[in-house]
Protein backbone atom coordinates (compact mmCIF):
# COMPACT_ATOMS: atom_id res chain seq x y z
CA UNK A 1 0.00 0.00 0.00
CA UNK A 2 1.19 3.54 -1.17
CA UNK A 3 1.13 6.18 1.69
CA UNK A 4 0.15 9.81 0.74
CA UNK A 5 1.74 12.90 1.30
CA UNK A 6 0.40 15.77 3.29
CA UNK A 7 -0.45 17.72 0.49
CA UNK A 8 -1.45 15.33 -2.22
CA UNK A 9 -4.05 16.24 -4.75
CA UNK A 10 -7.16 15.23 -6.40
CA UNK A 11 -6.59 14.81 -10.13
CA UNK A 12 -8.22 18.11 -11.77
CA UNK A 13 -8.78 17.28 -15.33
CA UNK A 14 -10.74 13.62 -14.53
CA UNK A 15 -12.73 16.06 -11.97
CA UNK A 16 -13.68 18.40 -14.51
CA UNK A 17 -14.59 16.31 -17.02
CA UNK A 18 -17.55 14.68 -14.99
CA UNK A 19 -18.53 17.80 -14.06
CA UNK A 20 -19.28 18.81 -17.96
CA UNK A 21 -20.47 15.43 -18.55
CA UNK A 22 -22.87 15.95 -15.64
CA UNK A 23 -23.85 19.02 -16.75
CA UNK A 24 -24.98 17.39 -20.35
CA UNK A 25 -28.03 15.51 -18.23
CA UNK A 26 -30.86 18.09 -18.40
CA UNK A 27 -28.88 21.05 -19.75
CA UNK A 28 -30.74 24.76 -20.11
CA UNK A 29 -30.62 27.03 -22.78
CA UNK A 30 -28.30 29.16 -21.35
CA UNK A 31 -25.80 26.58 -20.13
CA UNK A 32 -27.08 25.37 -16.75
CA UNK A 33 -28.83 22.64 -15.34
CA UNK A 34 -32.64 21.69 -14.69
CA UNK A 35 -32.55 18.24 -12.72
CA UNK A 36 -35.62 19.16 -10.46
CA UNK A 37 -36.11 16.56 -7.48
CA UNK A 38 -37.68 13.15 -8.41
CA UNK A 39 -37.47 13.56 -11.95
CA UNK A 40 -36.56 11.68 -14.74
CA UNK A 41 -33.51 13.99 -15.04
CA UNK A 42 -32.74 13.44 -11.78
CA UNK A 43 -32.66 9.69 -12.07
CA UNK A 44 -30.38 10.20 -15.08
CA UNK A 45 -28.02 12.35 -13.30
CA UNK A 46 -28.26 9.56 -10.80
CA UNK A 47 -27.46 6.80 -13.29
CA UNK A 48 -24.45 8.35 -14.74
CA UNK A 49 -22.78 9.03 -11.24
CA UNK A 50 -23.80 5.39 -9.91
CA UNK A 51 -21.80 4.16 -13.41
CA UNK A 52 -18.78 6.16 -11.96
CA UNK A 53 -18.94 5.18 -8.26
CA UNK A 54 -19.70 1.13 -9.41
CA UNK A 55 -16.45 1.40 -11.55
CA UNK A 56 -14.59 2.93 -8.59
CA UNK A 57 -15.11 -0.26 -6.52
CA UNK A 58 -18.18 1.42 -4.47
CA UNK A 59 -20.87 -0.68 -2.94
CA UNK A 60 -24.24 1.64 -2.90
CA UNK A 61 -27.12 1.72 -1.05
CA UNK A 62 -30.80 3.59 -0.83
CA UNK A 63 -32.27 4.60 2.26
CA UNK A 64 -36.58 5.36 2.35
CA UNK A 65 -36.82 9.17 1.33
CA UNK A 66 -34.37 8.16 -1.33
CA UNK A 67 -31.14 9.42 0.12
CA UNK A 68 -28.64 7.23 -2.16
CA UNK A 69 -25.20 6.36 -0.34
CA UNK A 70 -21.96 4.75 -1.52
CA UNK A 71 -19.38 3.17 0.15
CA UNK A 72 -15.56 2.94 0.01
CA UNK A 73 -15.08 0.20 2.31
CA UNK A 74 -12.16 0.74 5.43
CA UNK A 75 -9.82 -1.52 6.76
CA UNK A 76 -11.69 -1.68 10.38
CA UNK A 77 -14.87 -2.83 10.06
CA UNK A 78 -16.06 -1.58 13.65
CA UNK A 79 -14.90 2.00 12.72
CA UNK A 80 -18.37 4.51 11.45
CA UNK A 81 -17.62 6.27 8.60
CA UNK A 82 -16.56 9.52 7.17
CA UNK A 83 -19.61 10.85 4.98
CA UNK A 84 -18.88 13.56 2.24
CA UNK A 85 -21.18 14.14 -0.60
CA UNK A 86 -24.28 16.87 -1.42
CA UNK A 87 -26.90 16.61 -3.71
CA UNK A 88 -27.61 16.48 -7.52
CA UNK A 89 -30.99 18.12 -7.73
CA UNK A 90 -30.78 21.16 -9.84
CA UNK A 91 -33.19 24.60 -9.40
CA UNK A 92 -35.17 24.74 -12.28
CA UNK A 93 -32.54 27.63 -13.86
CA UNK A 94 -29.99 26.39 -11.99
CA UNK A 95 -26.02 26.32 -12.34
CA UNK A 96 -23.48 23.05 -13.00
CA UNK A 97 -21.91 23.11 -9.77
CA UNK A 98 -24.64 23.69 -6.80
CA UNK A 99 -24.26 20.25 -4.73
CA UNK A 100 -23.45 18.02 -7.70
CA UNK A 101 -19.39 20.02 -6.93
CA UNK A 102 -19.66 18.68 -3.80
CA UNK A 103 -21.15 15.54 -4.92
CA UNK A 104 -18.28 14.52 -7.63
CA UNK A 105 -15.40 16.18 -5.45
CA UNK A 106 -16.60 13.37 -2.81
CA UNK A 107 -16.01 11.08 -5.99
CA UNK A 108 -12.49 11.97 -6.72
CA UNK A 109 -11.46 11.74 -3.10
CA UNK A 110 -12.19 7.87 -3.02
CA UNK A 111 -10.77 7.60 -6.96
CA UNK A 112 -7.47 8.94 -5.50
CA UNK A 113 -7.37 7.16 -2.88
CA UNK A 114 -7.72 4.19 -5.60
CA UNK A 115 -5.18 5.77 -7.65
CA UNK A 116 -2.61 6.06 -4.76
CA UNK A 117 -3.11 2.78 -3.29
CA UNK A 118 -4.20 4.33 0.22
CA UNK A 119 -6.57 2.36 2.81
CA UNK A 120 -8.42 4.51 5.30
CA UNK A 121 -9.36 2.68 8.41
CA UNK A 122 -12.89 4.13 8.70
CA UNK A 123 -15.00 3.60 5.67
CA UNK A 124 -15.82 6.46 3.20
CA UNK A 125 -19.73 6.92 2.45
CA UNK A 126 -20.62 9.33 -0.02
CA UNK A 127 -24.03 10.76 0.41
CA UNK A 128 -26.76 12.29 -2.89
CA UNK A 129 -29.48 13.22 -0.45
CA UNK A 130 -32.99 14.00 -1.77
CA UNK A 131 -34.52 16.78 -3.13
CA UNK A 132 -31.70 20.03 -1.54
CA UNK A 133 -33.46 22.64 -3.29
CA UNK A 134 -36.84 22.39 -2.69
CA UNK A 135 -37.55 23.61 -6.07
CA UNK A 136 -40.14 20.88 -7.39
CA UNK A 137 -41.36 19.94 -3.65
CA UNK A 138 -41.93 22.40 -1.06
CA UNK A 139 -39.08 21.53 1.57
CA UNK A 140 -35.45 22.52 1.64
CA UNK A 141 -33.01 20.11 2.67
CA UNK A 142 -35.78 17.42 2.41
CA UNK A 143 -33.90 14.25 2.45
CA UNK A 144 -31.23 15.15 4.98
CA UNK A 145 -33.99 16.26 6.93
CA UNK A 146 -35.76 13.00 6.94
CA UNK A 147 -32.56 11.30 8.04
CA UNK A 148 -32.40 14.04 10.91
CA UNK A 149 -35.33 12.99 12.14
CA UNK A 150 -36.36 16.91 11.75
CA UNK A 151 -38.87 15.48 9.15
CA UNK A 152 -40.90 12.49 9.25
CA UNK A 153 -40.81 10.35 6.44
CA UNK A 154 -44.36 10.15 5.94
CA UNK A 155 -44.61 14.41 6.22
CA UNK A 156 -42.24 13.54 3.05
CA UNK A 157 -43.73 11.49 1.13
CA UNK A 158 -47.35 13.52 1.35
CA UNK A 159 -45.69 16.49 -0.07
CA UNK A 160 -46.48 17.47 -3.89
CA UNK A 161 -45.60 19.57 -6.79
CA UNK A 162 -47.61 21.51 -8.66
CA UNK A 163 -49.34 19.42 -10.30
CA UNK A 164 -50.18 17.26 -7.39
CA UNK A 165 -47.78 14.47 -7.97
CA UNK A 166 -46.50 13.52 -4.16
CA UNK A 167 -43.00 12.62 -3.05
CA UNK A 168 -44.37 9.28 -2.07
CA UNK A 169 -45.57 8.56 -5.96
CA UNK A 170 -42.03 9.67 -7.52
CA UNK A 171 -40.06 7.42 -4.84
CA UNK A 172 -42.12 4.59 -5.50
CA UNK A 173 -42.35 4.96 -9.38
CA UNK A 174 -38.57 5.43 -10.04
CA UNK A 175 -37.64 2.57 -7.69
CA UNK A 176 -35.81 4.96 -4.78
CA UNK A 177 -37.58 4.00 -1.67
CA UNK A 178 -35.49 2.03 -0.18
CA UNK A 179 -35.22 -0.43 2.35
CA UNK A 180 -32.19 0.99 4.24
CA UNK A 181 -34.07 3.18 7.27
CA UNK A 182 -33.78 6.95 6.79
CA UNK A 183 -32.24 8.15 9.92
CA UNK A 184 -28.97 8.39 11.70
CA UNK A 185 -26.28 6.31 11.68
CA UNK A 186 -22.87 6.56 13.92
CA UNK A 187 -20.45 8.76 11.71
CA UNK A 188 -16.50 9.45 12.58
CA UNK A 189 -16.91 12.89 10.70
CA UNK A 190 -18.76 14.34 7.82
CA UNK A 191 -17.25 17.04 5.27
CA UNK A 192 -19.62 18.69 2.86
CA UNK A 193 -17.82 20.82 -0.19
CA UNK A 194 -19.70 23.23 -2.00
CA UNK A 195 -19.39 26.41 -4.08
CA UNK A 196 -19.92 29.58 -1.70
CA UNK A 197 -23.05 30.92 -3.23
CA UNK A 198 -21.41 34.62 -2.20
CA UNK A 199 -19.11 36.98 -2.82
CA UNK A 200 -16.67 37.06 0.14
CA UNK A 201 -14.53 34.44 -1.39
CA UNK A 202 -13.54 35.93 -4.44
CA UNK A 203 -13.98 39.80 -3.41
CA UNK A 204 -10.94 38.95 -0.92
CA UNK A 205 -9.20 36.83 -3.72
CA UNK A 206 -8.71 34.12 -1.19
CA UNK A 207 -8.64 30.66 -2.36
CA UNK A 208 -10.96 28.23 0.23
CA UNK A 209 -13.07 29.37 2.73
CA UNK A 210 -13.04 26.95 6.05
CA UNK A 211 -17.05 26.95 7.09
CA UNK A 212 -17.68 27.24 10.81
CA UNK A 213 -21.13 27.47 11.09
CA UNK A 214 -24.85 28.40 9.17
CA UNK A 215 -26.62 31.65 9.63
CA UNK A 216 -29.93 30.89 11.26
CA UNK A 217 -33.18 32.10 9.60
CA UNK A 218 -36.39 32.69 10.36
CA UNK A 219 -39.24 33.32 7.78
CA UNK A 220 -42.08 35.48 8.52
CA UNK A 221 -45.50 36.03 6.40
CA UNK A 222 -46.32 39.86 7.12
CA UNK A 223 -50.41 40.94 6.44
CA UNK A 224 -51.27 44.40 6.44
CA UNK A 225 -55.47 45.57 6.26
CA UNK A 226 -56.28 48.25 4.21
CA UNK A 227 -59.69 49.81 3.22
CA UNK A 228 -60.81 49.44 -0.36
CA UNK A 229 -61.53 52.35 -2.38
CA UNK A 230 -61.25 54.16 -5.54
CA UNK A 231 -57.86 54.70 -6.69
CA UNK A 232 -58.70 58.04 -8.51
CA UNK A 233 -61.41 60.21 -5.88
CA UNK A 234 -59.75 59.28 -2.91
CA UNK A 235 -57.62 61.93 -1.54
CA UNK A 236 -54.51 60.79 -0.45
CA UNK A 237 -54.76 61.65 3.46
CA UNK A 238 -57.65 60.18 3.41
CA UNK A 239 -56.73 56.69 2.98
CA UNK A 240 -55.64 53.30 4.85
CA UNK A 241 -53.82 52.25 1.80
CA UNK A 242 -51.02 49.41 3.14
CA UNK A 243 -48.96 49.80 0.33
CA UNK A 244 -47.72 53.01 1.79
CA UNK A 245 -47.15 51.70 5.43
CA UNK A 246 -45.79 48.73 4.20
CA UNK A 247 -42.83 50.69 2.34
CA UNK A 248 -42.16 52.55 5.66
CA UNK A 249 -41.97 48.91 7.19
CA UNK A 250 -39.49 47.87 4.81
CA UNK A 251 -37.11 50.52 5.00
CA UNK A 252 -37.30 50.40 8.41
CA UNK A 253 -36.56 47.01 8.66
CA UNK A 254 -33.99 46.96 5.80
CA UNK A 255 -32.14 49.96 8.19
CA UNK A 256 -32.50 46.89 11.34
CA UNK A 257 -30.32 45.17 9.04
CA UNK A 258 -27.92 47.06 8.27
CA UNK A 259 -26.99 48.12 11.72
CA UNK A 260 -26.91 44.40 12.39
CA UNK A 261 -23.41 43.92 9.52
CA UNK A 262 -21.61 42.51 8.37
CA UNK A 263 -23.89 39.47 9.23
CA UNK A 264 -27.28 40.78 9.08
CA UNK A 265 -29.62 39.35 6.38
CA UNK A 266 -33.31 40.66 5.45
CA UNK A 267 -35.25 39.91 2.69
CA UNK A 268 -38.51 41.11 1.86
CA UNK A 269 -40.34 38.92 -0.89
CA UNK A 270 -43.82 37.37 -2.58
CA UNK A 271 -45.85 40.47 -2.66
CA UNK A 272 -49.62 40.08 -3.29
CA UNK A 273 -52.38 41.46 -2.67
CA UNK A 274 -56.26 41.73 -2.92
CA UNK A 275 -58.64 43.00 -4.34
CA UNK A 276 -55.99 42.19 -7.60
CA UNK A 277 -57.21 45.28 -9.69
CA UNK A 278 -54.54 48.33 -10.34
CA UNK A 279 -56.92 50.67 -9.78
CA UNK A 280 -58.15 49.75 -5.69
CA UNK A 281 -56.71 50.37 -2.83
CA UNK A 282 -55.89 46.95 -1.57
CA UNK A 283 -57.94 45.45 1.14
CA UNK A 284 -54.83 43.11 2.10
CA UNK A 285 -51.05 42.94 1.09
CA UNK A 286 -48.91 40.22 2.26
CA UNK A 287 -45.17 39.73 1.76
CA UNK A 288 -42.73 37.69 3.26
CA UNK A 289 -39.23 38.60 5.01
CA UNK A 290 -36.37 36.02 5.56
CA UNK A 291 -33.90 37.81 8.41
CA UNK A 292 -30.81 35.75 9.07
CA UNK A 293 -28.16 36.02 11.34
CA UNK A 294 -25.32 33.14 12.60
CA UNK A 295 -25.35 34.73 16.24
CA UNK A 296 -28.70 33.22 18.24
CA UNK A 297 -29.26 36.00 20.49
CA UNK A 298 -28.62 38.40 17.27
CA UNK A 299 -31.37 36.77 15.40
CA UNK A 300 -33.77 36.83 18.28
CA UNK A 301 -33.05 40.56 18.83
CA UNK A 302 -33.47 41.44 15.11
CA UNK A 303 -36.82 39.49 15.08
CA UNK A 304 -38.27 41.65 18.10
CA UNK A 305 -37.10 44.94 16.18
CA UNK A 306 -39.18 43.68 13.55
CA UNK A 307 -42.03 42.98 15.01
CA UNK A 308 -41.94 46.49 16.83
CA UNK A 309 -41.64 48.18 13.99
CA UNK A 310 -44.27 46.52 12.10
CA UNK A 311 -46.25 47.27 15.38
CA UNK A 312 -45.94 50.98 15.51
CA UNK A 313 -46.18 51.70 12.13
CA UNK A 314 -49.50 49.68 11.53
CA UNK A 315 -50.37 51.53 14.83
CA UNK A 316 -49.47 55.05 13.07
CA UNK A 317 -51.51 54.55 10.70
CA UNK A 318 -54.62 52.45 11.58
CA UNK A 319 -53.75 49.84 9.25
CA UNK A 320 -54.11 46.56 11.19
CA UNK A 321 -51.17 44.09 11.09
CA UNK A 322 -50.43 40.14 11.71
CA UNK A 323 -47.23 38.45 11.50
CA UNK A 324 -47.15 34.66 11.13
CA UNK A 325 -43.77 32.64 11.70
CA UNK A 326 -43.29 30.03 8.77
CA UNK A 327 -39.90 28.63 9.76
CA UNK A 328 -36.99 29.00 12.65
CA UNK A 329 -33.68 27.34 11.77
CA UNK A 330 -31.94 27.92 14.45
CA UNK A 331 -27.86 28.93 13.81
CA UNK A 332 -25.53 25.99 13.28
CA UNK A 333 -21.94 25.76 14.84
CA UNK A 334 -19.67 23.02 13.40
CA UNK A 335 -17.50 20.86 14.88
CA UNK A 336 -14.06 22.48 16.07
CA UNK A 337 -11.68 19.21 15.26
CA UNK A 338 -13.41 18.60 11.73
CA UNK A 339 -12.62 22.28 11.44
CA UNK A 340 -9.05 22.31 12.23
CA UNK A 341 -8.90 18.90 9.76
CA UNK A 342 -9.80 21.36 7.13
CA UNK A 343 -7.21 23.81 8.20
CA UNK A 344 -4.86 21.55 8.43
CA UNK A 345 -5.27 19.99 4.91
CA UNK A 346 -5.38 23.72 4.05
CA UNK A 347 -1.75 24.90 5.47
CA UNK A 348 -0.18 21.38 3.63
CA UNK A 349 -1.53 22.57 0.65
CA UNK A 350 -0.52 26.10 0.77
CA UNK A 351 -3.78 27.67 0.03
CA UNK A 352 -4.82 30.92 1.57
CA UNK A 353 -7.98 30.48 3.43
CA UNK A 354 -10.61 32.66 6.12
CA UNK A 355 -12.91 31.35 8.03
CA UNK A 356 -16.51 32.59 7.74
CA UNK A 357 -20.34 31.53 7.74
CA UNK A 358 -22.65 30.13 5.27
CA UNK A 359 -25.37 32.13 4.46
CA UNK A 360 -27.06 29.44 2.62
CA UNK A 361 -28.94 26.29 3.98
CA UNK A 362 -26.81 22.84 3.50
CA UNK A 363 -27.38 19.36 4.21
CA UNK A 364 -24.68 19.83 6.27
CA UNK A 365 -26.71 21.94 8.77
CA UNK A 366 -29.00 18.71 9.40
CA UNK A 367 -25.67 16.16 9.53
CA UNK A 368 -24.21 18.55 12.15
CA UNK A 369 -27.06 17.65 14.65
CA UNK A 370 -26.20 13.92 14.90
CA UNK A 371 -22.17 14.12 13.92
CA UNK A 372 -19.24 15.89 13.95
CA UNK A 373 -19.53 18.24 10.48
CA UNK A 374 -18.00 20.75 8.65
CA UNK A 375 -17.78 22.43 4.80
CA UNK A 376 -15.46 23.26 2.38
CA UNK A 377 -16.20 26.48 -0.03
CA UNK A 378 -14.84 27.60 -3.04
CA UNK A 379 -15.17 31.00 -4.54
CA UNK A 380 -17.74 31.13 -7.48
CA UNK A 381 -17.87 34.18 -10.36
CA UNK A 382 -19.47 37.03 -8.92
CA UNK A 383 -21.15 34.88 -5.77
CA UNK A 384 -23.61 33.43 -8.18
CA UNK A 385 -25.69 30.65 -7.58
CA UNK A 386 -29.02 29.25 -8.17
CA UNK A 387 -28.32 30.82 -11.89
CA UNK A 388 -27.36 29.24 -15.61
CA UNK A 389 -24.32 31.57 -14.70
CA UNK A 390 -22.98 29.74 -12.26
CA UNK A 391 -18.99 29.08 -12.24
CA UNK A 392 -15.75 28.47 -10.92
CA UNK A 393 -12.67 27.33 -12.72
CA UNK A 394 -10.66 23.74 -13.08
CA UNK A 395 -8.51 24.88 -10.91
CA UNK A 396 -11.08 26.04 -8.14
CA UNK A 397 -12.39 23.08 -8.55
CA UNK A 398 -9.01 21.06 -7.92
CA UNK A 399 -8.06 23.04 -5.06
CA UNK A 400 -11.15 22.60 -2.59
CA UNK A 401 -11.38 18.87 -3.64
CA UNK A 402 -7.99 18.59 -2.61
CA UNK A 403 -8.38 20.03 0.40
CA UNK A 404 -11.25 18.09 1.18
CA UNK A 405 -9.34 14.70 0.51
CA UNK A 406 -7.09 16.19 3.06
CA UNK A 407 -9.45 16.67 5.89
CA UNK A 408 -11.28 13.01 5.04
CA UNK A 409 -7.29 11.49 5.53
CA UNK A 410 -6.73 13.00 8.86
CA UNK A 411 -10.65 12.06 10.00
CA UNK A 412 -10.49 8.46 8.48
CA UNK A 413 -7.17 7.16 9.54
Amino acid sequence: MAATTPADRVDADRLWSRLMEMATVAPTANGGSNRQALSDDDAAGRELFLSWATAAGCTHEVDEVGNLFVRRPGTNPNKAPVLVGSHLDTQPTGGRFDGVYGVLGGLEVIERLNDLGVQTEAPIDLAVWTNEEGSRFPCSMMGSGVWAQKLTLEEARAMVDINGISVGEELDRLGWAGHRPASPSPLTASFELHIEQGPILENDQIEIGIVTGVQGLRWFKIELEGFPAHAGPTPMEGRKDPARVMAKIITRVYDMVERNAPWGRGTFAQFDSDPVSPNTIPEHLRCTLDIRHPDPETLEAMEQAMRQIVAEEADANGVPATIAKQNDSPPVIFDENCVAAVEDAVSALGFSSTRLFSGAGHDACYVALHAPTSMIFVPCDDGLSHNEAENITKDQAERGASVLLGAVRRAAG
